[in-house]
């Protein structure tokens, strides 16, 4: 895969100025959470080159891991194919859901499948 810069004003960010991040372990391949980022944040995370996100309940610039230390060290940054999703891969230091566990999606799973994948 060859490395593409883009243009942050080629987001389609929502009515909210918001998009929707996909953090993904580079290690294992694990989704590890879902948060939202608007310019800032997004702009500060490819200048610091860790997770930065925008916090909605607290309608504030959220640094992932400033108070617990669970840096997400960023590898990659990937547009999807409608300019309207960011998938994320980082190497964690730490859990990334503020229960503790190292994915959000370890709390509860509605559906899995018994086919085989073969």
């Amino acid at each position: 895969m060859v490395a593409q810069s883009f243009n942050l004003n080629q987001i389609k960010f929502n009515q909210d100025g918001l998009v929707p991040a996909i953090v993904q372990s580079k290690q294992t391949g694990r989704v590890l959470m879902m948060a939202w980022m608007n310019f800032e944040s997004l702009s500060r995370s490819l200048q610091i080159r860790e997770t930065v996100f925008w916090s909605r309940s607290r309608q504030e610039i959220w640094h992932k891991g400033s108070t617990s230390g669970n840096i997400q060290h960023i590898v990659s940054i990937e547009l999807d194919c409608d300019s309207d999703s960011i998938l994320i891969q980082v190497i964690e230091q730490g859990p990334a859901c503020h229960t503790g566990d190292s994915s959000c999606f370890d709390a509860h799973t509605i559906f899995m499948s018994h086919v085989s994948e073969s």
